[in-house]
């Protein structure tokens, strides 16, 4: 059976921001530095702390229904801190983008749409953030030009997918195409990258190392459900910018994928 096609909801971006250790703010209780705004490891573990605890309360009550009692692992939701900073940063930045460029953000999606796809209580603060950021998101895509697609932005795209395991592992970029079609999210993130790139360096964007590789929280829909991921774009090494740098990609005729 051929894979689903993956239509874009909110897009991927890629942004160049440096450590906070290589432009001299390294305060260890600083999660991010935005400009003049900063993130406090507090606040991460704050919305982190709160994502788990409804999660597991929500687990509990589904599970006192049936008399069945929960697992520890079954009461630890997948919502990490790095997901927790992605989604902070990126409002930020997108925050800024909007202002600077005067579009309308339309309130559309609420954390009761998205609690049963993230299975996470609309209650939780880490799902109202999503909903924000899809709102937000989704403006910028329909008011940038969409760029270039490559070869490039399309396997970074796909790798960043595949780590869910929500897509089979191993495909060509053959594949890859027959999977994403015209490649019109990919596009959109590219220039959503862009625009997101030039505000981070703006106004002096940086990332406590201690959080790895940091990504723009993302999400497609395969037809049937959303499918939410990170697409790094930073480590502690330095930025990493691929899939912002538009190519043109190779013809080739697109296979069809490996069944999922």
């Amino acid at each position: 059976m051929r894979a689903r096609r993956l239509i874009a909801v909110v897009s991927v971006a890629a942004l160049a921001v440096p450590a906070l250790a290589a432009c001299g703010r390294s305060a260890p209780d600083v999660a991010a530095y935005v400009g003049d705004n900063r993130y406090s490891v507090d606040r991460v573990d704050d919305i982190y702390q709160d994502a788990q605890q409804q999660y597991a309360d929500a687990v509990r009550g589904q599970a006192s229904q049936t008399g069945a009692t929960p697992a520890p692992e079954q009461l630890r939701s997948p919502v990490t801190r790095q997901d927790v900073l992605n989604l902070l940063v990126a409002l930020d930045l997108g925050k800024r983008v909007v202002a600077e460029k005067q579009l309308k953000v339309e309130d559309k999606v609420t954390p009761e749409q998205l609690a049963q796809e993230l299975q996470m209580p609309p209650t939780a603060e880490y799902a109202k953030l999503w909903g924000e950021w899809l709102d937000m998101s989704g403006a910028l895509q329909q008011q940038l030009p969409p760029a270039e697609l490559s070869d490039k932005s399309l396997m970074a795209v796909y790798h960043a997918i595949e780590k869910t395991g929500r897509i089979p592992a191993g495909w060509s970029i053959a594949q890859v195409k027959e999977a994403f079609g015209e490649g019109g999210f990919v596009r959109a993130a590219t220039a959503l990258s862009a625009a997101l790139q030039a505000e981070a360096e703006k106004v002096d964007t940086s990332i406590n190392p201690k959080f790895g590789q940091i990504g723009v929280p993302s999400a497609v829909s395969d037809g049937r459900s959303l499918l939410f991921y990170s697409l790094p774009y930073i480590n502690a090494d330095g930025p990493v910018t691929d899939i912002s740098t538009p190519e043109v990609p190779e013809s080739s005729a697109p296979a069809a994928p490996a069944a999922p």
